[in-house]
């Protein structure tokens, strides 16, 4: 009695051990600058398309240069602000801010302050430190911070056409530059040039 049901009780064990495996993702590493589509919607790709044409028309912009030379000499301060997300998916733009602001400040032409979260985190450690916990020789002072010249913002929109299985997405991605004292615009930039067609599958009856 034992034996008749020994036999199917491993052949369970054997069906559960191969669900099991089958069910294990695969994993394969490419180089980073494969492009990739699965879903058409945005991805790496996009990004350093995107951030590399800004970057580029950023830093040689006439207009650019021009507020730089009427620094007199003193390298412009830059805040990066915001790049909003008005497209109908899901887009981290702190990305393109990342890689716009550390591009242009490699390039030597401007610097930047720390702004938003990060910057309320400084103004909080230095409370703290002059709160008596810190050493006089070594707490940070008030009032030191370095003053911005121009806000760095942007946003990232599309446009869907869309017929039957098939839909067309066109991503548009602004970037302006724009003087904290006098609201004037120093520099404004737009990549449009993504496009992609998507075709769904139709659905079977």
């Amino acid at each position: 009695m034992k034996s008749h049901y020994f036999f199917p009780a491993v052949g369970l064990i054997i069906v559960m051990a191969f669900s099991a495996c089958s069910s294990t993702p695969t994993v394969t590493r490419i180089d980073s600058g494969t492009q990739i589509d699965l879903s058409g919607y945005w991805n790496d790709t996009d990004v350093r398309i995107v951030c590399e044409y800004l970057i580029n028309d950023c830093l040689n912009s006439p207009r650019v240069d021009q507020a730089i030379r009427a620094m007199g000499g003193r390298t412009p301060v830059v805040l990066v602000g915001r790049f909003r997300n008005e497209s109908d998916e899901h887009i981290d733009t702190a990305i393109i801010t990342s890689i716009m602001e550390r591009t242009i400040f490699n390039s030597g032409k401007m610097d930047f302050v720390a702004g938003g979260a990060a910057r309320d985190e400084l103004r909080a450690e230095r409370q703290d430190q002059l709160s008596g916990y810190t050493s006089d020789e070594t707490a940070a002072s008030l009032g030191r911070e370095v003053g911005a010249d121009f806000l760095l913002t942007g946003t990232v929109r599309t446009i869907v056409d869309r017929i039957d299985n098939q839909s067309v997405r066109t991503y548009f991605v602004n970037a302006e530059m724009t003087s904290i004292e006098t609201n004037e615009r120093i520099w404004m930039g737009q990549h449009s040039d993504i496009k992609k067609i998507i075709a769904r599958p139709r659905n079977r009856l």
